[in-house]
């Protein structure tokens, strides 16, 4: 059965001037999944979030949220969202149990108990002005004030930016011990803290989505592969288009297979190599991912 999408985006364009941010993003998050947008600077990850906020609407082509089209989101379908942003701003004037007093009427489905558990796990001044806070500290005020609703939805864009190891695990396990079954958006240079609870992945080039997946089937389809030969290696004249980043040394080949089937390698590598001592086929990180993706994009080489 599949799972409907929470998100969903058909052939959006949005330009700017003359630049055209997002050039036919399709885009689906389906419901309950930690969907990572993930993308080099520039490629509309923070466009497709404010599209998606109704910040600003789309130049083409339509998007939804919960079903909504993004441009007609209402005050109802708002508050089942929770947004977190390193840009975002707060009204540095007001202390945090100022600022949460003033926020906890707009959400019917708010919970004290949840807010007073999240506040002290994150150790939270309510007392101490907005403003007279860290960066990091702010960013915890901003996951305090998007979680004890319990929104159905909640985006994070970049929320670990400029945040030092400590509290970005805080961050996290905050997070983590109470989003519950929200589905949940996030866009995060840091990909380290975030593959280990991603489900699902999404790669923006250049405002187009060039691959959407579920996490489980990239890390088994996308494998690191370091062919031991019984002889001296050389890269072949022709490499299929799907393995990546081919190198020689000593008589070692390597590559990132983008199709890997243990059960057809062996038998590919002897047909173009010869004869072959040992393979080792290891998953990727979703950082080499990314990398490996984003030079694939750069040199025109996706497969």
């Amino acid at each position: 059965m599949t799972t409907a999408a929470l998100i969903r985006a058909d052939n959006v364009w949005r330009r700017f001037g003359g630049h055209d941010a997002l050039r036919g993003l399709n885009l689906a998050v389906p419901e309950g999944s930690a969907y990572a947008l993930i993308g080099a600077n520039g490629a509309g990850k923070t466009t497709t979030i404010k599209l998606l906020m109704n910040l600003f609407g789309p130049s083409r082509g339509a998007a939804t949220v919960m079903g909504v089209d993004t441009r007609r989101l209402s005050p109802e379908v708002l508050a089942q969202i929770g947004y977190v942003s390193e840009n975002q701003v707060l009204p540095g004037r007001l202390s945090v149990g100022d600022y949460l007093d003033y926020l906890r009427p707009f959400y019917p489905t708010w919970d004290r108990a949840l807010e007073t558990s999240l506040r002290r796990r994150l150790q939270l001044p309510a007392k101490r002005r907005i403003g007279e806070l860290s960066h990091g500290m702010r960013i915890k005020v901003a996951l305090v004030c998007a979680l004890p609703y319990r929104p159905k939805l909640l985006i994070l864009d970049e929320p670990f930016s400029g945040l030092d190891p400590l509290v970005r695990e805080e961050f996290m396990e905050g997070l983590l011990l109470e989003s519950g079954e929200t589905t949940m958006l996030i866009s995060s240079h840091e990909l380290g803290e975030i593959e280990n609870f991603s489900t699902h992945v999404g790669f923006l080039d250049n405002g187009r989505m060039l691959l959407e997946e579920p996490m489980s089937d990239l890390s088994d389809r996308l494998r690191e592969v370091r062919v031991t030969l019984e002889h001296p290696a050389a890269v072949p004249e022709h490499v299929p288009k799907e393995w990546l980043q081919a190198r020689a040394f000593g008589n070692v080949f390597s590559f990132v297979d983008t199709r890997y089937s243990e059960a057809e390698l062996g038998e590919r590598l002897r047909a173009l190599l010869g004869p072959v001592r040992h393979i080792d086929a290891q998953a990727l990180p979703l950082r080499a991912v990314f990398t490996t993706l984003a030079r694939a994009a750069r040199d025109g080489a996706m497969p």
